[in-house]
């Protein structure tokens, strides 16, 4: 796949980048292995200084760098411009918290004696410089949530972004060296894919991690395996939304809409399958298909558009596959279904209802505006069909019973359950799946101790 700039709302090749040669590729490893042994000292204020300047320009730059976003990707501009102040939030909230989430911590003094210690403390170290292999969908936030932690934290980074999305990733380097990070501490690799594996098995690089498809999360935690390095991915998910007879069903129906078509359906953590209790169902899937049917599709530099393009010709084509493949078998389509015509990678937010195990929509996740009606006749159900999934990384459920609310809390196989409201992530807490979701934590302090040495100190007297 070419480094470029290709405008997903008419297939226009904007930008080529040429990829990055062997000895650029060299003095930017040496650079970080290099810059880390003098940033890891650094002290809290400083580089929470530094943050904070990175995100008082982001701030600045954020009409700019929105418009460059939906150019490369296609989200509505408004989501654009959304995604970079969430960004600098991030970063400001990092800086103020890093120090005290990284403090060192000290056990109980009576396990400290009965070591046989004077003092015992538990240290947070950084481990180095980190690869960050990062996706298309969520250009900035996807590389902030793991840059904002790793350089509070002490360690530098390496980016590998998407190649689609170029010219973020360059901004992104440029950002922090505007900011005032020495060169070394955050860096834009402009490589392939093919890259990757010499990178990770490169002695300098420490730990990387990954946001992507099932294959690129099998390749890259196969080479850190044999490497014995630490890895964080986050695969995807086909999250589950789950009304409940007690639920507020106009509310939920309204939500649902939104949870699914956020980012015009290509998020990892929005709805994608829709389980409804059977006392509700008929009520909610006419409010959910109205909504659907009344977004307003366009170019997505436009304010009032709400669901621009596909971020490429090939996610288009393998949304289609997934929606003739449940027709074929008996799927009913509600809404949407048929690609429109005329020039860019569009397609209209579509439901499809009577969803069988034999379709591959039911196993496989829907990267686009499409979203799966599910009939369940009580809760058990509800959960038998939300589980029935190789994913696990978020849900939804709406019921205003607290027993409901403790059930699904205890038996939903994710990485969150979020009760009567969107998924959606935020720094203060943990991000990451189950199942084939991946393994490991963003954000959060646990997201930021992931790449930490934890060490012991132990003290005798």
């Amino acid at each position: 796949m070419p480094i470029a700039t290709v405008n997903p709302a008419n297939g226009e090749t904007l930008k080529t980048y040429e990829a990055m040669g062997e000895e650029e590729l060299e003095r930017r490893l040496q650079l970080a292995e290099a810059t880390f042994r003098t940033y890891r000292t650094t002290p809290f204020a400083e580089r929470a200084r530094l943050l904070n300047r990175a995100a008082g320009l982001l701030e600045e730059d954020q009409q700019e760098i929105g418009r460059v976003m939906t150019t490369e990707m296609g989200k509505p501009v408004k989501q654009a411009r959304a995604e970079a102040a969430k960004c600098a939030k991030a970063m400001r909230w990092y800086a103020e918290h890093a120090e005290a989430l990284l403090a060192d911590e000290e056990p109980a003094e009576a396990d400290v004696r009965d070591s046989g210690a004077a003092r015992v403390r538990v240290r947070y170290r950084p481990l180095g410089p980190v690869l960050a292999v990062m996706p298309w969908n969520f250009p900035l936030w996807q590389v902030i949530r793991f840059a904002a932690p790793a350089l509070m934290a002490g360690n530098v980074g390496l980016l590998k972004h998407a190649s689609n999305v170029p010219q973020t990733a360059l901004y992104l380097e440029d950002l922090f060296h505007r900011a005032g990070f020495t060169e070394g501490c955050f860096q834009t690799l402009l490589v392939g894919s093919a890259a990757v594996d010499d990178i990770l098995r490169d002695e300098r690089v420490k730990a990387a991690t990954l946001t992507g498809s099932e294959p690129a999360g099998r390749a890259v935690a196969a080479t850190s395996g044999e490497m014995i390095k630490k890895t964080v991915l986050e695969l995807g998910g086909s999250d589950p939304f789950v009304v409940m007879p007690s639920a507020d069903v106009d509310r939920a129906a309204e939500v649902a809409v939104t949870a699914r078509v956020q980012n015009n359906g290509q998020s990892c953590i929005a709805a994608k399958r829709f389980i409804v209790h059977r006392d509700v169902y008929d009520a909610f899937a006419e409010r959910f298909v109205a909504g659907m049917k009344a977004l307003r599709i366009g170019d997505p530099l436009e304010e009032d558009t709400e669901v621009g393009p596909l971020a490429s010709e090939q996610g288009r084509a393998d949304l289609e596959e997934l929606v003739d493949d449940a027709r074929r078998s008996g799927a009913e389509v509600l809404c949407g279904g048929s690609r429109p015509e005329g020039p860019g990678w569009y397609y209209p937010p579509t439901v499809l209802a009577g969803i069988t195990r034999e379709m591959r929509i039911h196993r496989e996740e829907a990267f686009g505006p499409v979203a799966t009606l599910y009939r369940a006749d009580d809760l058990d159900e509800a959960l038998l069909i939300a589980n029935d999934s190789p994913f696990g990384l978020s849900s939804n459920v709406w019921t205003r019973e607290e027993s409901e609310v403790e059930r699904f809390a205890r038996d939903l196989e994710a990485g969150a359950v979020y009760v009567n409201g969107m998924t959606a992530s935020h720094p203060a807490f943990p991000f990451g799946g189950v199942k084939r979701s991946g393994y490991g934590r963003e954000l959060s302090g646990h997201g930021m101790r992931e790449f930490c040495n934890i060490t012991t100190v132990w003290q005798s007297a």
